[in-house]
């Protein structure tokens, strides 16, 4: 039998399960994998949180370091996130530069963590137009089996809720004086999450693992917050009826409480 066929008849069977509000793992359409995190591991960075999202884990290091900040913002500090999907993690992911899928990855956890303006970024001037504080967020994907997007957001936020700032002093001179032993908490304003879901037939099926991702008709993940509102959307392939956004919107609002408690 063909690789095609098997595909094909795999489809049918994911989607005539799914009709009947069923997943082949047991889950109910709105349900999440089993979720485990872990705040010390090995980065050795400033932060860190590892996250397993069913089979998909993913960990992330918070490194801290001064420069100077953007020319457009100059009273505020730097916060860059990146991606790297390691060949280990799957077979297709392959060694090289960043690919449109690790980058659409990093923007996504990027613009949720921006637009629930999680970090207070004029705490992190130094000097202002000077000196600030930049925060390097590096999130490696150890295993793939579905719905990175969520996993790397819940790592993300976890990390930087447990980073912790060495504290900078720059002298009328301009040097630069720092004690390793002084250190400050990143306090974090709000701690959103994304809630990733699939289209497969004609419903929406939360945190799809990889066999799932394979066979949606389209995908879509929110932003949310605490205080109840949405701060960013991501519309991946595939497409949705206006009915199914508003759908998945109201799924998405209803998941933050069961997804925030793991950031406590």
């Amino acid at each position: 039998m063909s690789k095609k066929i098997v595909e094909l008849l795999l489809k049918d069977h994911i989607n005539a399960l799914v009709e009947r509000g069923i997943r082949r793992d047991g889950r109910g359409l709105n349900d999440y994998r089993d979720i485990e995190i872990m705040s010390e591991t090995a980065t050795h960075g400033d932060g860190e949180c590892w996250v397993k999202l069913g089979k998909t884990q993913v960990i992330t290091g918070v490194k801290v370091d001064v420069g100077p900040p953007y020319p457009d913002t100059p009273d505020k500090g730097v916060f860059v996130v990146n991606v790297e999907l390691l060949p280990l993690a799957s077979p297709t992911f392959e060694p090289g530069p960043p690919g449109p899928e690790s980058i659409e990855i990093a923007r996504v956890v990027d613009r949720t963590i921006r637009s629930a303006e999680a970090i207070d970024l004029e705490k992190l001037v130094i000097k202002r137009g000077e000196l600030v504080y930049i925060l390097f967020v590096d999130i490696y994907v150890l295993d793939y089996d579905g719905n990175l997007f969520d996993a790397a957001t819940l790592s993300a936020v976890g990390a930087l809720s447990k980073t912790t700032i060495p504290v900078v002093h720059l002298d009328e001179e301009g040097n630069i004086n720092a004690d390793p032993n002084e250190r400050f908490k990143l306090e974090l304003k709000s701690k959103p999450a994304t809630v990733t879901m699939v289209k497969i037939g004609k419903k929406l099926v939360v945190d799809p693992n990889l066999e799932e991702e394979q066979v949606a008709d389209g995908r879509i993940t929110f932003g949310v917050k605490e205080d109840g509102r949405i701060c960013a959307i991501q519309k991946g392939p595939g497409s949705l009826s206006i009915e199914q956004v508003e759908e998945a919107a109201r799924i998405a609002l209803s998941k933050y409480e069961f997804l925030s408690a793991y950031y406590r």
